[in-house]
């Protein structure tokens, strides 16, 4: 085996999804401080004198302790090079966590045990499913109260539709968590918190071992006997296969603030987890271990540097190796370009990098000329990755600059915010850009709009909301567009276009979404943006 594939072959990227407060910032910091990425973990929702989280970085985050933009980190741990992305939890970020999803080869998804399967996980499992990726369960908070192992499991296997397998079992919660089993070795995992040091303390023992009434009790000792013989009893069996094609999720219990159960997770992930996936690009199937680079690019961030007002585009490399001074094709903008300063990236902070491989994710400065979903590759190749879809959007505010000199500034920042697939921009047909109607999958994405149109451009907005809940993208049977006039539409119905110049509806109801499909036969509705434009 060559250098070069054993370097994409030692490669796992996976992206860690959550509800609100389940604690997946804090497990990735714990992933980084196993990996020696850094050396104290940060409090995620700490005061004023304490340290943030590593993986926040955008002053608003800081502010508020959430992650408001996905983050990508890298770290070494046993000889795998791993890419964790970490997107925003809040309910009001999904948008962006799709596109990152885009991007993994597979995902962890962190559950809290007191509450178990949320709004915001269904959604993001959604988006797994789609993709047909492995999902790993960490069920999260075991120090704390918790509900019932297997109400948990049941509810799981329910709500979304998979099969689960208990890796390891949970002896008692809150403050009578004692650790873990490991059902594969049968033995015990006792663990002692030590304070947020690199590895929390660990005694192994056997189930048999005569001590063991002495170190978790004779009363859960009676538990953990009896749940493990009804689990060995009712469980799906173990089949890697299926677990690397997301029928068959293994779940692994512990607790991300004091460390019970991260190190076992992360060694029992590694093993099961795939180096890079192939990607489809049409009727090709592109392969990690293709000698030719390529990549998409999934995200763009602009002023991640407020000094510098600089843009960067985060790119997936799908295959080969990336070398800096080499020349790639942008397949979207038809030329040849080179690459100036790729970074590897650790939250904020950047390392300028030489290399990288497939799996990598990599961070390259853009001067305005990518969009999301874009193909980079190898000169003398001209194939497209299938597109990312656009998710419709659910809240609409009229939105324009309470300062009229200042337009410039207001469509500059507009348009740059809405490139990088934070908000959607839509304009009425035949008009001019004086005012934009703003759509965002979750209203927090509005503050987050007015907060960084004042400190990067210096721009107050007046915002106004819309009562339309649905969006959908229209084509016609001819492929023209369409007239107002031409077509039949409620009161609570609007004709927008976006960006691109892709015509849509806004909708106050979903019955209005019926209602005008059945009298405008010659329109086809679409629910996802991207993918058939």
């Amino acid at each position: 085996m060559s250098l070069y594939e054993k370097e994409i072959n030692r490669r796992r990227t996976f992206a860690i999804i959550s509800h609100p407060d389940a604690g997946k910032t804090t497990l990735t910091e714990k992933f980084l401080l196993y990996g020696g990425a850094i050396a104290q973990a940060g409090q995620v929702k700490g005061k004023k004198n304490t340290r943030a989280a590593t993986s926040d970085w955008m002053e608003i985050e800081k502010q508020r302790g959430i992650s408001v933009t996905s983050s990508v980190m890298q770290f070494q741990y046993e000889g795998f090079c791993i890419n964790i992305l970490d997107t925003p939890g809040h309910q009001d970020f999904s948008e962006d966590t799709y596109r990152t999803l885009m991007a993994a080869d597979s995902a962890v998804m962190v559950i809290d045990a007191a509450k178990g399967v949320e709004a915001q996980t269904r959604k993001l499992f959604k988006v797994c499913a789609m993709r047909d990726i492995p999902i790993f369960t960490f069920i999260n908070k075991m120090d704390r109260e918790a509900r019932d192992s297997f109400e948990l499991l049941e509810e799981l296997e329910k709500e979304l539709g998979i099969e689960t397998y208990p890796v390891n079992w949970p002896i008692g919660c809150g403050k009578e968590f004692q650790g873990v089993y490991d059902r594969g070795s049968k033995k015990i995992i006792h663990f002692t918190s030590n304070g947020g040091a690199k590895a929390a303390t660990a005694t192994e023992v056997e189930l048999g071992d005569p001590n063991l009434d002495g170190l978790i009790g004779e009363r859960l000792h009676r538990q953990l006997t009896d749940e493990i013989e009804l689990l060995d009893g009712a469980a799906a069996e173990f089949d890697l296969d299926r677990v690397r094609h997301g029928k068959l999720s293994p779940v692994f219990f512990g607790s991300a603030l004091t460390n019970f159960g991260v190190e076992p997770f992360l060694e029992h992930f590694l093993r099961m987890t795939t180096p890079p996936l192939p990607r489809k690009a049409g009727d090709l199937v592109i392969d990690s271990m293709d000698d030719d680079f390529s990549g998409f690019v999934f995200k763009i961030q602009a002023n991640m540097n407020k000094a510098h007002r600089d843009r960067i585009a985060f790119l997936r490399i799908v295959s080969g190796r990336f070398d800096a001074d080499k020349e790639v094709y942008h397949v979207q903008g038809g030329k040849k370009i080179r690459l100036s300063r790729p970074q590897q990236l650790m939250a904020a902070e950047r390392e300028i990098i030489e290399e990288a491989y497939a799996g990598d994710i990599i961070g390259v400065f853009d001067p305005g000329i990518f969009s999301i979903g874009d193909t980079l590759c190898a000169p003398g190749k001209k194939f497209r990755f299938d597109p990312i879809p656009t998710f419709a959007p659910e809240h609409f505010k009229r939105v324009r600059s309470l300062d009229t000199m200042k337009r410039k500034q207001f469509l500059k920042g507009m348009e740059q915010i809405a490139q990088e697939g934070a908000i959607q921009i839509f304009k009425t047909p035949y008009t001019g850009m004086e005012e934009v109607i703003v759509g965002v999958v979750g209203t927090l994405q509005f503050d987050v709009l007015e907060y960084r149109l004042k400190n990067e451009y210096n721009v107050e907005l007046y915002m106004e909301g819309l009562p339309y809940e649905y969006l959908r993208w229209i084509t016609t049977d001819d492929g023209e567009p369409v007239k107002e006039e031409d077509l039949i539409l409620g009161t609570d119905v609007k004709l927008v276009e976006d960006y691109k110049g892709n015509q849509l509806l806004l909708f106050g109801s979903q019955w209005a979404v019926g209602w005008t499909q059945e009298r405008n036969l010659n329109l086809t509705f679409h629910e996802f943006g991207g993918t058939q434009f």
